[in-house]
């Protein structure tokens, strides 16, 4: 077994326009001095890093890693969420999508998606020449909007946006295989893949890809009332990543899964800071680390009450305290006799 990593912590909620969140240098130091170990960086932002130049120059990547050790950090994971749902989107998502992708790509979805294609492998080359094993991401979405099998579902029609969302995504796989390189999906609500079901069924269309994992985030299970510690006995060699994000499901007579359009803080279904929620977890780094899951745990904050600021201040110690050292003997180790196979037959009277 391996002892996880932490605590971590994602940027992408906390980068604003003030200091000290908007420099790489200023954030980082915030994290660091509230005992954060890791930072998994959003490669879209280039306040925190210029992902073509990661790609392009080692010497980058390394100064880049130096800056961070100085501050007792290491990155964790590069992130390319909002660029990887670009990689697949259906048309009713466009205007609303263009606004994650470079000006010169938007209203041209093709050239959108060509353009997230080319940043997720540059995705790829950079993590390798930082030292990194995995990336999260997002699938994007063909069938989405086609959830409820009601207007009935063509025949056909969810084979049809699977194959068309693996043979957009195989080329990529394939790039991160070359540079030793995991894409751990987040299975999200709004994205094909977004349960384990979805990702069966895209590994498969994959040719059972061994570069396709997961960024395991127990709250998006909540919220759907998965059993999301089954999910760990199920896919845990497919886990590469893991968001450790706190949720809540409280149905009502007028709300359930769907929620109804409310807002956030309205919702049954409700993201919430660690330890504020229902999620159990003290199981989930148990199994996780029973099933020899040696990488980070990264706080994703997204709470509709409490503020980031104090998110961030109480998730650092939370993560701290979920960790299990775990361990390297036996608890009955001090009983143990010896023996040998001459000695287990004579105990067996052979």
């Amino acid at each position: 077994m391996k002892t996880i990593k932490g605590p971590g912590i994602f940027l992408a909620q906390f980068l604003g326009d003030e200091a000290p969140f908007n420099t790489l240098d200023g954030i980082a130091q915030y994290m660091a001095d509230l005992g954060y170990k890791g930072l998994q960086l959003p490669t879209w932002d280039p306040r925190v890093i210029d992902i073509k130049q990661a790609a392009e120059s080692k010497t980058y990547c390394d100064e880049l890693k130096g800056k961070l050790a100085e501050k007792g950090l290491e990155i964790t994971e590069l992130a390319s969420h909002i660029i990887g749902q670009l990689v697949a989107s259906h048309p009713v998502y466009d205007e609303m999508y263009d606004g994650f992708a470079a000006p010169e790509v938007r209203n041209n979805p093709k050239a959108r998606a060509a353009w997230a294609t080319e940043h997720l492998k540059q995705v790829a080359v950079a993590s390798k020449n930082l030292g990194l094993t995995a990336s999260a991401t997002f699938s994007g979405a063909l069938a989405w909007p086609y959830l409820y099998p009601w207007p009935q579902r063509p025949a056909g029609l969810i084979e049809t946006a699977f194959t068309e969302l693996a043979n957009r995504w195989k080329p990529i796989l394939d790039v991160y295989d070359e540079n030793g390189v995991d894409v751990a999906y987040e299975l999200h609500p709004g994205e094909d893949l977004f349960d384990g079901a979805t990702f069966e069924m895209f590994v498969d269309y994959c040719g059972g890809h061994t570069r396709a994992n997961i960024n395991y985030d127990p709250s998006h299970f909540v919220l759907q009332q998965l059993d999301y510690l089954q999910f760990i006995d199920l896919y845990h060699d497919r886990i590469k990543a893991f968001h450790v994000k706190d949720a809540e499901f409280n149905p009502t007579g007028k709300q359930g899964v769907y929620s109804g359009f409310a807002g956030w803080a309205d919702r049954a279904g409700r993201f919430r800071s660690l330890g504020d929620g229902q999620v159990d977890f003290s199981a989930i780094f148990s199994k996780l680390s029973q099933y020899n899951y040696g990488s980070w745990a990264v706080l994703e904050w997204e709470c509709c009450i409490k503020s980031p600021e104090q998110g961030a201040a109480e998730g650092a110690p939370f993560i701290s305290d979920h960790i299990i050292e775990v361990t390297t003997k036996a608890f009955d180790d001090f009983a143990g006799t010896g023996a040998d196979e001459a000695f287990n037959r004579k105990v067996l009277g052979l």
